[in-house]
């Protein structure tokens, strides 16, 4: 019994964390960036370059983090803010209320590979539209942490806080 339980977990953890659904189509809405342990600013910038999205929208995480805001991108319209509460949740929140104000039809989020299913969960709640992911790598020493992370906030986000 133990070991069909360890194989279950095991293949979740796979499929929801390390090998999530992702991928985006030539073009969306808008892009955006979530603030994760990351390198996807040059990731989501390379999308909005490559004008896959008239928008281009920044999640700089708490006023202490720092500045990250890009450089105005031709073409594309920049958005940048510190999400409130400074959560995955906020994030979501805030892209909603962007969403409905310019009305936008989809979005690709972008974030760390394990956040990605966590991440299109909570923006399904807060957009009507097609919700794609891109993902970027992390160090292979911060996959443990990421991973008991990931399952403690999707199992609050399933559970506890089911609406936008």
């Amino acid at each position: 019994m133990l070991a069909v339980v360890l194989i279950a977990v095991s293949a979740a953890t796979a499929r929801l964390f390390i090998w999530p659904d992702q991928g985006m189509p030539a073009r969306v809405s808008a892009i955006v960036m979530l603030d994760s342990p990351g390198n996807e600013l040059s990731a989501a910038v390379r999308l909005a370059r490559q004008h896959r999205a008239s928008f281009l929208v920044l999640s700089l995480g708490t006023p202490d983090s720092g500045p990250r805001c890009a450089r105005p991108v031709p073409g594309v319209k920049v958005i940048c803010f510190n999400p409130s509460p400074p959560t995955t949740q906020g994030e979501a929140e805030y892209v909603g209320r962007l969403a409905r104000r310019y009305g936008w039809q989809s979005i690709t989020i972008v974030t760390v590979t394990p956040q990605a299913t966590r991440a299109r969960l909570r923006f399904g709640r807060c957009f009507a539209g097609p919700v794609y992911v891109v993902t970027t790598p992390i160090a292979l020493t911060s996959w443990p942490y990421e991973i008991a992370y990931e399952w403690g906030a999707l199992v609050k986000a399933v559970a506890f806080q089911r609406s936008c």
